[in-house]
């Protein structure tokens, strides 16, 4: 069967700066601010890791974070040992980032509640669907699994982007993986067994964890 992979993913700190607004790949720093929740993923994460995050800042700061707060990890971040990974981007919504979930309502019409009552297929002018998130990033997600096989990896990403490995793991379709939650700086753990029947290569051991 092979060594197991155990992935533990982490969603980045609240975006404050943008609250109230669709933000996707806009590139915003997070508030890290709140140093019981960082010891608290200290706890719960392994020491020894291959570390990953997403192109934007607010994984990075995320990881740094996590890192000042006592765990054994890369430094600075990003930077050497550090995997960013394109793929592992939070999802794309082209024309609506940067507005008020009001101005969206107000300005969209009807394409405003056909996103949010059939989201999976649809997307945001200029931007993905959820499908295409998932059609990225779980390739990535297998890939990677391969390329560290046996190891401990501390993914900081996003909440599309977990619920894309959750959806991996467990067969779920578009529709079933957008109502799982995923908060800020929650741990979602998923093993990887290489070797095994695609169907029974995951196991998933956490969904959406508090950090305290």
């Amino acid at each position: 069967m092979g060594d197991v992979t155990r992935w533990w993913w982490v969603r980045h700190a609240p975006v404050t700066v943008n609250n109230g607004r669709c933000y996707g790949q806009t590139d915003l720093p997070c508030d890290c601010s709140n140093l019981a929740a960082f010891e608290g993923l200290v706890k719960k994460l392994p020491q020894e890791a291959v570390w990953i995050t997403s192109p934007l800042q607010r994984t990075h700061l995320t990881a740094a974070g996590i890192v000042r707060a006592g765990l054994a990890g890369p430094d600075p971040i990003p930077g050497p040992g550090v995997q960013v990974e394109p793929d592992l981007i939070e999802q794309h919504f082209g024309a609506w980032q940067g507005l008020t979930y009001a101005e969206l309502a107000e300005q969209n019409g009807n394409l405003w509640p056909r996103f949010w009552l059939g989201p999976a297929q649809h997307a945001p002018p200029g931007g993905e669907s959820f499908v295409q998130l998932l059609a990225r990033a779980q390739p990535a997600i297998a890939r990677i699994s391969r390329e560290h096989a046996g190891r401990d990896i501390i993914a900081v990403t996003h909440g599309g982007t977990i619920r894309a490995a959750v959806a991996l793991a467990l067969a779920l379709s578009p529709e079933a993986a957008l109502a799982v939650t995923i908060d800020n700086l929650s741990l979602t753990r998923i093993e990887h067994f290489p070797g095994s029947e695609a169907a029974h290569s995951w196991r998933v051991t956490a969904v959406n964890h508090p950090p305290i």
